[in-house]
């Protein structure tokens, strides 16, 4: 598998990424086998990239992917996790993290985008995963705390980076007005940018993957698939867009462009895999995983082939954004043979 270096790093990422929040009982219970297994697969297919965070189960996503992790080379892989959510006791619990995570609530999050609290997070984290060190940090949902988050949590990751206790530093959100201020305004080498930009929504577009451009930093995408709707060959009513039951208009939009995927030979999943990295700025699509299946399933689509006339025939359609490049630095989409 394709490494792609964090621009102005000595950070190389592999282009398809393990997303770690699955293996934390998201929605429901990952069997502690099954989420092994995921990683156990991942490793076998080429994937050195592995994103975790304390929100993910209360810190079972770390827990878990640090016990399937630390006996392996340790130069060999790249972790990534995330700070903002410290996990303190919960003095009120009632059984169950109302968060979406199926695991006990004797824990709960606060947020803290302080410099003491970016510290306490990073030390929590290699406590329970049992690393020696993280490769790369991002500030985790900063939407209501710019101020503290750019003023007092960035110069701490930029410190720790800076000595070569961390690789990279960046914010990651579901947004991208907030990441291109980070980009600019900040010390940042990179960002997580979740769901804008898909095949359903190209918003990166008038903020922050021109600011990646200019300024020479890094992209990972997440949440190629919209919560779900280009998840399958086929998209159907009551599939999920951004957490939320897809609108009628979004169904048929993705129908619309499953048809055009069809006629080029290809699938809907495989080209909203590959549609984020035809940008030059995006280095890595991350995607999340509960068991070895799954891992597999994204492996292969991530190998399929996209043809170039996929892209422009999109265009013409008025399916995805007529400003949208589909070439990279060499002259070629990365994606065609």
């Amino acid at each position: 598998m394709k490494h792609r270096k964090i621009a102005n790093t000595s950070v190389e990422l592999t282009e398809l990424g393990f997303g770690a929040s699955g293996i934390g009982n998201l929605y429901r219970v990952t069997p502690p086998r099954d989420a092994h297994a995921a990683i156990e697969a991942a490793w076998d297919a080429g994937i050195r990239y592995f994103d975790t965070a304390p929100h993910y189960g209360l810190g079972l996503s770390e827990q878990r992917l640090g016990s399937a992790l630390r006996d392996r080379p340790r130069d060999a892989y790249v972790v990534s996790s995330k700070v903002g959510r410290l996990l303190v006791p919960n003095e009120q619990p009632r059984g169950i993290d109302p968060e979406g995570f199926a695991v006990p609530d004797d824990l709960r999050r606060q947020w803290d985008f302080s410099r003491d609290g970016v510290l306490r997070s990073i030390e929590a984290t290699l406590e329970r995963t049992g690393l020696d060190r993280l490769d790369v940090v991002y500030l985790h949902d900063p939407d209501d705390h710019w101020r503290q988050a750019a003023v007092e949590a960035m110069p701490a990751l930029a410190d720790l980076r800076d000595q070569g206790v961390i690789g990279a530093i960046g914010a990651g959100m579901n947004q991208s007005a907030m990441l291109a201020r980070f980009l600019n305004e900040t010390a940042a080498d990179l960002v997580m940018l979740a769901g804008r930009y898909t095949l359903l929504d190209q918003s990166a577009l008038d903020d922050v993957l021109p600011a990646a451009r200019k300024l020479g930093k890094s992209v990972v995408a997440v949440g190629v698939f919209n919560s779900g709707l280009l998840s399958r060959d086929l998209p159907a009513e009551g599939m999920k867009y951004d957490y939320q039951d897809a609108p009628p208009a979004l169904v048929a939009r993705a129908r619309a462009i499953a048809d055009v995927c069809t006629a080029h030979g290809t699938t809907l999943p495989a080209a909203a895999i590959a549609f984020p990295r035809t940008h030059p700025s995006i280095i890595n699509v991350t995607l999340g995983v509960r068991n070895a299946e799954q891992v597999v399933r994204n492996v292969e689509l991530y190998d399929q082939r996209i043809p170039e006339g996929l892209w422009d025939d999109l265009r013409a359609r008025g399916l995805i954004r007529s400003d949208v490049s589909t070439v990279n630095d060499s002259g070629r989409s990365p994606q065609c043979p």
